[in-house]
């Protein structure tokens, strides 16, 4: 297991919220991450709640903005959040638009050059970080996950490829059919290659439809969200739901955009959700 380097420690609702760096070998360099520790954790283990977060963030942004600390506090909830992409190279057009490259590597193994060097953030969260907070911190083995936006698309299959890693899977607003928006046929394009085909292993709306036992899905959508016409399409994820005869729950929020006044609005009804499939109430 790599060394942890502590980055900061501060302390939110008798626990602490600390940002660690370390070198990853999926993605061949250094990652940051963030992790809620609640204060039930300084003497038992706890379970964890992974969150994903969305285009041009990075670990912080939702440890700042949601307001999740109070309730994971009094659930006994660890919540780590890992960046949205590699960090520290410098690939043709990585850092020239907020929708490709840098902060936006939705979460996928990309496979075309140069991008296939590093851009292996599927294998980061599903299978080493978590290693790595199980090795480093007093958490269970039991583990939840959910995201905004690419975040919420990255949530969505991952949970759906491992249907049998995570005790329960929610999302806000996310990117539902990557194949079908703007934001997703840029990002596969670059990251995946021009052949269709392959990127349907790695959108929800697709792969919704060929998993034999999926989680049940917690969704929220803002209906004042400048992107849910273009790039988030919610509907044909539904649709998809109801052919399969896959449990969906999904509610529009009239009123409430794509920013985090929304998430925050709601994040305590994704922490009950998550807390109940962990078995903390």
């Amino acid at each position: 297991m790599p060394q942890l380097e502590l980055l900061s420690s501060t302390k939110s609702f008798g626990g602490w919220v600390k940002r660690y760096r370390h070198t990853s070998q999926a993605v061949k360099g250094e990652m940051v991450f963030a992790i809620y520790l609640p204060p039930q954790a300084e003497t038992q283990s706890v379970p964890v709640l992974y969150w994903l977060s969305g285009l041009t963030c990075n670990d912080e942004n939702f440890t700042q903005k949601a307001g999740a600390h109070r309730m994971a506090a009094e659930l006994g909830m660890a919540i780590v959040c890992p960046d949205t992409s590699p960090r520290g190279t410098d690939y043709p057009n990585e850092h020239e638009s907020y929708d490709f490259g840098s902060a936006a590597g939705f979460y996928v193994n990309a496979t075309v050059e140069p991008y296939a060097q590093t851009y292996q953030m599927y294998d980061y969260v599903v299978s080493e970080l978590p290693a790595i907070i199980e090795d480093h911190f007093p958490v269970t083995d039991k583990k939840s996950i959910s995201g905004h936006s690419m975040g919420g698309h990255g949530a969505l299959i991952c949970a759906l490829k491992n249907p049998e890693m995570y005790q329960s899977v929610s999302a806000f607003a996310p990117i539902v059919n990557p194949s079908n928006c703007p934001w997703g046929e840029k990002a596969f394009t670059g990251y995946l290659g021009d052949d269709r085909a392959a990127w349907s292993e790695w959108d929800a709306t697709f792969l919704i439809q060929n998993v034999d036992n999926p989680l049940p899905i917690f969704i929220d959508q803002g209906e004042a969200d400048n992107f849910l016409e273009e790039q988030l399409k919610p509907a044909l994820f539904s649709a998809a739901c109801e052919k399969s005869g896959h449990s969906l729950t999904l509610r529009m929020h009239a009123g409430y955009d794509h920013s985090f006044f929304f998430v925050s609005t709601f994040i305590g009804e994704h922490l009950e959700y998550h807390a109940k499939a962990l078995n903390l109430i």
